[in-house]
């Protein structure tokens, strides 16, 4: 004999989606626990806590850890397109210093707390690259062809390469020698390293 229809109800119960205003409350909630613990730390627990939100509610939206950690790295409020000024030196400043650059305190903390995952998660290392850093990545490429593209660089770059200077030798600094990341590094090494790396000579 076939089930009755409230007993199928019974059997499949619609399962609400987290969507809107409630899934960017666990977004932050989830930054504000990465800031504060790290990576290894945070649990889908102390989200829900933080939230006010039950876990189960959580693992209907997000199956992983690592899953609803890039979602909240990627749905930041501080995230930003990279300025397009017409002058490769004032994009790079107006990209990598200030709110959501490098030398956002925020941001670096949050950084901070996700290299041990990077290289003991696999899930999250592959999930980090592609959906946060890969834009980053992506972004200021760009800033670097626009430059091409004016005749202010040279042609023959190797635009992954050169994009991924500047941050690699600020966040170098401020990770293993402890020399915080400022407005005024950042103008040193753009205007001692990368601009003469780039300019036409």
């Amino acid at each position: 004999m076939s089930p009755t229809p409230s007993a199928q109800t019974e059997e499949a119960p619609t399962r609400p989606r987290v969507e809107g205003e409630r899934e960017q409350e666990i977004l932050d909630s989830t930054i504000d626990i990465l800031a504060e613990v790290g990576y290894d730390r945070l649990t889908m627990d102390a989200v829900a806590t933080r939230a006010k939100a039950s876990k189960a509610t959580l693992y209907r939206r997000w199956n992983s850890k690592a899953q609803l950690v890039i979602d909240a790295l990627t749905s930041q409020k501080e995230h930003h397109d990279f300025p397009d000024t017409g002058n490769l030196r004032d994009d790079l400043l107006g990209a990598f210093c200030g709110m959501g650059g490098l030398t956002d305190g925020r941001q670096l903390a949050i950084l901070g707390s996700v290299i041990t995952a990077i290289g003991r998660d696999e899930e999250f290392a592959e999930r980090f690259r592609q959906d946060f850093i890969g834009p980053k990545k992506a972004m200021s490429a760009a800033m670097f062809r626009r430059a091409q593209e004016r005749g202010e660089i040279r042609g023959d770059l190797d635009l992954d390469l050169i994009a991924a200077a500047l941050p690699g030798i600020v966040l170098h600094r401020a990770f293993l020698l402890g020399d915080p990341p400022t407005p005024e590094l950042i103008a040193k090494v753009v205007d001692q390293l990368i601009l003469p790396a780039v300019t036409l000579g």
